[in-house]
């Protein structure tokens, strides 16, 4: 991609799954790469498998102060922040009359708080500096109705909105964009499935496939990269034509 090499790249939710994948596609686009996660397995990981990344740093984005002195400290370690990939999430499946006030809160805190107290920082200091990318991970939760997550999909569908207001009011400085995966094979989603509950969910998607983390990675680094450069406020689904058909909630 056009003009990603020696971009300063923030990834939150980077250790693993799509964020860790997202991570490897820009190192290898030459990019300069510091991801942002909770999980000090995940982050001790990561560092062996992507031993050129800048810093794999500690916070809870539910925790603005945690937030702002990550942000803090990756600036310090680039010199800058041109490109937030704001992925960090969590999810917990329940039927909507189960769902507890503290799972509400934590799904939330974590999906929407969150990625409102690292949209901000990042944006104060892209509009600063007059330029930046913001983009964000929404999901086809957010835009099609799905049992069980009442939670996330309200959060996914905030994250929608969020980066559509975004974009009105940081435009023409800072662009703002939004990927909505669909079924994505990560190694955690994997493990939580058999073989036969892999293929019935493989059945309902018109290309008969999960994503690879690999190709929301791909969509990311377009999106970050000067051949998206009049693109901003739209979201980008990458599903498997999933959605097209209503097939989400069957």
């Amino acid at each position: 991609m056009r003009g990603l090499k020696a971009k300063r790249i923030l990834i939150t939710g980077g250790a693993s799954g799509i964020g860790a994948a997202t991570a490897a596609r820009f190192l290898e686009e030459g990019s300069v790469v510091c991801v942002l996660d909770r999980d000090p397995a995940a982050r001790k990981k990561i560092l062996h498998e992507l031993p050129n990344l800048a810093a794999a740093l500690d916070a809870d984005v539910s925790n603005l102060k945690q937030v702002q002195g990550a942000f803090a400290e990756a600036i310090r370690l680039m010199g800058g922040v041109d490109v937030l990939i704001n992925n960090a999430g969590i999810s917990i499946r329940h039927n909507f009359l189960d769902i507890t006030p503290e799972e509400w809160d934590k799904v939330i805190a974590v999906n929407l708080t969150g990625v409102f107290y690292v949209a901000q920082t990042a944006a104060r200091h892209m509009m600063a500096r007059g330029t930046g990318v913001i983009l964000q991970t929404a999901s086809t939760n957010g835009v099609m109705g799905y049992p069980f997550y009442a939670d996330y999909n309200a959060t996914k569908a905030g994250v929608i909105e969020l980066t559509k207001s975004m974009a009105l009011e940081l435009a023409p400085k800072v662009r703002v964009c939004a990927v909505a995966p669909g079924y994505v094979l990560t190694p955690m989603q994997r493990a939580e499935y058999t073989d036969e509950m892999l293929a019935e969910v493989n059945r309902k998607i018109p290309l008969r496939r999960h994503a690879q983390p690999e190709e929301i990675a791909a969509l990311f680094a377009f999106l970050a990269s000067d051949d998206a450069q009049n693109i901003t406020g739209h979201v980008y689904t990458c599903d498997g034509g999933e959605t097209a058909g209503g097939l989400a909630s069957r």
